[in-house]
């Protein structure tokens, strides 16, 4: 239940700028695939800011529940123009979603 509710949330407010399946194109955004357990700023192929290749942040279910309230805040300077997601709920479902569609 999780994860479909957390699919409807990436189709709404991620979609239009990620992709998750592997090999898939990045868009305004990079490609998710992978992302678990993966450094930020280091999706081949994506040309990042600077503050999001030296933030030095492991991405995990904890470090997305976080970025996912403020990205702005959580890594000051980062060029994502989302402005996050406020609902504890929702944060929970769409990382359910990401995990499950972001495995390699």
């Amino acid at each position: 239940m999780a994860e479909a509710a957390g699919a409807k949330i990436f189709k709404t407010k991620c979609s239009q700028c990620h992709t998750v399946e592997a090999g898939g194109a990045h868009k305004q955004g990079p490609n998710l695939n992978g992302l678990f357990g993966r450094q930020s700023g280091q999706a081949a192929g994506y040309s990042y800011s600077k503050a999001n290749l030296e933030s030095g942040i492991t991405w995990g279910d904890d470090t997305l529940f976080e970025y996912l309230l403020n990205p702005k805040k959580y890594i000051k300077g980062t060029k994502m123009v989302f402005a996050g997601i406020k609902k504890k709920d929702e944060r929970k479902n769409l990382i359910a979603y990401l995990k499950s569609a972001t495995s390699s």
